[in-house]
């Protein structure tokens, strides 16, 4: 063990005796390291603030766990630092409600009335298109269905921009006629 490391692990020690100073020199020695570890993993200066005063409480009321022989001070520290701003994102984490809310959401698919009025629609929509010529209801399916421009509908048809306009604005009027009927 280096001897920085033998007085940091030394600082540890006179800790787990309560020797305010050694907490202090502790403290001096090593919170700018845990500072940058915890502010890594909060991402947040203000709160890695608060962590850093509560991971040194940590560390006085825990410095007697710390083995010298099995791991560096520092990485015991910075292990110490590391797992309270964890605790803290998982802390941020919503809880999950209670499965008794679930029961208070409304179900907003259509009840068996409202699909067979949809499925009757679609059908008279279907049969109705199927009134108009097959290039007409095409371009109707492509430009209300489909999202195609006029642009895009006309070099498809291969007809003028202005033709197809033409085009789907009569199909519409037949189409209302069709479904009013």
């Amino acid at each position: 063990m280096q001897a920085d490391a033998r007085d940091i692990a030394d600082l540890i020690s006179r800790c787990a005796l309560r020797d305010r100073a050694a907490f202090r020199a502790l403290y001096d020695r090593t919170s700018a390291k845990l500072f940058g570890v915890i502010l890594r993993i909060l991402k947040d200066r203000a709160e890695t603030e608060e962590a850093i005063q509560e991971v040194y409480v940590k560390i006085w009321q825990k410095a007697d766990r710390y083995v010298s022989s099995n791991t560096s001070p520092i990485s015991w520290l910075c292990a110490v630092a590391r797992n309270h701003a964890l605790d803290i994102i998982r802390a941020r984490r919503p809880t999950n409600e209670d499965i008794d809310v679930a029961l208070d959401i409304p179900d907003l698919s259509p009840n068996p009335e409202r699909q067979t009025e949809a499925a009757e629609d679609s059908a008279r929509i279907e049969y109705c298109l199927g009134t108009l010529d097959p290039d007409r209801a095409d371009a109707v399916r492509g430009a209300y269905l489909d999202g195609f421009s006029y642009e895009e509908l006309a070099s498809r048809h291969s007809v003028p921009v202005n033709t197809m306009r033409t085009w789907l604005r009569r199909s519409l009027i037949k189409l209302r006629e069709c479904l009013t009927t």
